[in-house]
């Protein structure tokens, strides 16, 4: 695959990454879409934040580490943006250079936002990125160099609410795959994640956007996925801040206890401030998640060679 300028309109800004490689998600007609004016925009915010929407071609961007660190794991990350933009930098891009560190193969999904416009059916939009992601790096691991059974997703925010839908929801992928390949992550990554829909716990714009102002109970339910934790889900790490006013703690809060009704693996860090977007720098406190999350994927053997 040619190597591509990574460019989303970054400018001269300290995140321009040179020689990554982006790769379409779908190699042929990307399903669930149809013809619009929709045209995908990258804006820089005034605090240096770099924000895209309106995305058409979804991609993944793909972070090799260095070959004597290269451990065989890979990591799809989603950033957050609540499912109307992408946080690509410090949701996205940082994050992958940090896991680089660990000798992890990353790969950022620039995934679809829900669109009616665009889609047929905004609100699986998103989940088949995902999924065709899994299955994309799954299928071409040696390629990429990673072991097909050690593939996570990691999400911030919405992002963490796609993540966790991945998560929850593989048992019947939304989208065709005649190939059946898995589209089970092997764990997953959950950064201060929307989590469920319910009245009282939901963040509204996630909501609204992905299925609509008023809708049915039964997509309420489909996608608050503390209801949809099973035995198979996937080992799970957790992070939030309690005093999080955008998206309550309570959604991880509801996650953690559903793996541990459903046994399955689940560590969770809480801190009493940090807000919500803090990334991977949590600024009321010196402890470091990304050092725990090190730790936990050291104590799964995920690091090992």
């Amino acid at each position: 695959m040619k190597k591509l300028l990574l460019t989303l309109a970054l400018g001269t800004c300290s995140h321009l990454l040179l020689a990554q490689q982006v790769i379409s998600v779908y190699s042929v007609t990307i399903p669930n879409s149809k013809p619009s004016d929709v045209k995908e925009t990258t804006i820089t915010e005034s605090n240096g934040g770099i924000r895209v929407s309106n995305v058409i071609q979804p991609t993944l961007t793909v972070f090799k580490p260095a070959k004597d660190k290269a451990n065989g794991t890979a990591v799809i990350i989603c950033p957050g943006g609540g499912y109307a933009r992408l946080a690509i930098d410090h949701e996205g891009l940082d994050v992958a250079k940090r896991l680089n560190e660990m000798g992890i193969t990353a790969f950022v999904l620039k995934y679809r936002l829900p669109n009616d416009q665009s889609q047929p059916d905004k609100s699986i939009a998103p989940l088949l990125d995902a999924q065709q992601s899994i299955r994309l790096v799954r299928q071409r691991a040696t390629e990429f160099g990673v072991n097909p059974g050690r593939i996570g997703i990691m999400g911030f925010s919405a992002g963490g609410h796609l993540a966790s839908t991945a998560g929850t929801h593989f048992a019947k992928p939304v989208g065709q795959d005649p190939t059946n390949t898995s589209v089970r992550p092997d764990f997953l990554v959950l950064l201060y994640p929307v989590i469920s829909f319910a009245d009282s716990l939901m963040h509204g714009g996630s909501r609204t956007n992905l299925i609509g102002k008023t809708p049915a109970p039964d997509q309420i339910k489909l996608y608050s996925n503390d209801q949809q934790v099973t035995a198979q889900t996937p080992p799970t790490f957790l992070v939030h801040a309690a005093d999080d006013k955008t998206v309550k703690v309570q959604n991880s809060l509801r996650f953690y206890e559903a793996c541990l009704h459903h046994g399955v693996p689940v560590e969770m860090h809480l801190y009493p401030k940090g807000g919500h977007g803090f990334g991977m720098n949590n600024k009321t406190t010196n402890d470091k998640w990304v050092e725990r999350l090190q730790n936990w994927f050291d104590a799964n053997g995920w690091l090992a060679k």
